[in-house]
């Protein structure tokens, strides 16, 4: 409806619109949640390790969880450590005692997703129906770009929502002294 389409009632209503959108929507979901370290679509897992070890360059490959979108860590006992994806895998150097846990990014359902997201992901649709079924290239760069503030809007909204870091300024104000 923003860019003065027909509403549609789902994605699979027969409407040119609905065609574009249930074509598109998944993509730009993902897209839209791996842009940020959004809280709301990130958690924490211990890893399984496998049987199997790597064939060279780590000591250990562990199971990546099945909904993960976007791996953002991998810590024993909260130190993060080095390793490398492949597929659905994490190769590390780890000790079968080691716990590992990961941080990732995972496709968080749409009841979960506060305003300021929603409002976002809608702008980013509208910019992609524009081009495809308005067939308006002026309006869809302003829908791209109201879709870029909102989601820096939505970014800086969700970044309030835990303790401000206090800067380290001891190493600075220490060599300042010197």
């Amino acid at each position: 409806m923003l860019i003065g389409g027909n509403p549609i009632s789902s994605f699979t209503d027969g409407s040119s619109e609905a065609t574009v959108a249930g074509a598109m929507y998944e993509d730009i979901a993902r897209a839209a949640l791996t842009n940020c370290r959004w809280r709301f679509s990130t958690s924490q897992e211990q890893l399984s390790r496998l049987s199997e070890a790597p064939t060279g360059r780590f000591d250990a490959a562990y199971q990546l969880p099945s909904g993960l979108l976007l791996l953002n860590a991998v810590t024993i006992n909260d130190f993060n450590i080095s390793y490398d994806t492949y597929g659905s895998k994490v190769y590390c150097d780890a000790s079968t005692n080691d716990v590992l846990v990961a941080d990732y990014v995972f496709r968080a359902e749409e009841n979960t997703w506060p305003p300021y997201f929603i409002v976002a992901v809608e702008y980013l649709m509208a910019g992609v129906l524009a081009i495809s079924v308005a067939r308006d290239a002026a309006m869809a760069k302003m829908m791209e770009e109201k879709a870029a503030m909102q989601m820096m809007q939505a970014r800086r909204l969700h970044s309030q929502q835990q303790t401000t870091k206090k800067l380290n300024t001891s190493r600075f104000i220490a060599q300042r002294r010197s």
